[in-house]
């Protein structure tokens, strides 16, 4: 077993959520997010709220200006193919204002929350605005 398992914990509870929220979003019409954070003094990641966005500008304006953090998003999108596509990624937020110690936390957690979530990929995003040009990087074209 990983050490970084052994320092972070998941809650039953939460892990039961991720895994609804992955199979919940397979078909999703709309993208769907949820924001998930690290409790510094216990270090269990949890759901930051209860909130399932599903428009990424909204998501946007409510991430915190230097504060990591987790964002599992499923997002529907046509390929050039014509193809539709769900996929289902972990955006990785951190901000160039955080200090180091909240990198740090974050930066040992990444791997145990991708494996975790059981997403597909990763994608590390500095600032709420690089969520405007997520279909991009999902390979959606626009």
């Amino acid at each position: 077993m990983a050490s970084e398992s052994r320092l972070y914990t998941f809650s039953a509870d939460t892990e039961e959520k991720l895994r609804k929220f992955r199979l919940g979003t397979s078909r999703a019409k709309s993208p769907q997010a949820v924001v998930y954070q690290i409790d510094k003094h216990t270090l269990e990641i949890a759901q930051a709220d209860d909130t399932i966005y599903s428009n990424v500008q909204e998501l946007g304006d409510e991430l915190p200006d230097h504060s990591p953090r987790f964002i599992l998003l499923s997002y529907p999108l046509t390929l050039p193919s014509g193809r539709l596509s769900v996929p289902y990624v972990l955006l990785y937020y951190l901000p160039v204002t955080c200090n180091a110690e909240l990198r740090m936390l974050y930066a040992g957690a990444k791997e145990l929350m991708r494996n975790t979530a059981e997403v597909g990929k990763v994608i590390e995003i500095a600032e709420a605005e690089d969520l405007e040009t997520i279909e991009k990087k999902l390979g959606g074209g626009a």
